[in-house]
């Protein structure tokens, strides 16, 4: 199974982004995506940014994410 986590955008250099993920920083390539912004919400797979996000939808995804961590197997 493929997971892909939204971040958001807080620093640009070049085709790499920082990419706050609920307070873990990670360095993400942004070359597949044109004019990405800082403060701007993106759907990281493996390092790379490949779409765009509403930050409704990036806020939905981390309840759903928080919910399923609560869920005992």
């Amino acid at each position: 199974m493929c997971l892909a986590v939204p971040g958001k955008i807080i620093e640009i250099k070049e085709d790499k982004a920082t990419v706050d993920f609920s307070g873990v920083k990670r360095s993400v390539d942004i070359s597949l995506l044109a004019n990405c912004v800082i403060g701007e919400y993106v759907l990281v797979h493996v390092g790379f940014a490949i779409q765009k996000l509403d930050e409704k939808i990036a806020r939905e995804t981390y309840r759903l994410l928080d919910e399923m961590d609560k869920v005992e197997l």
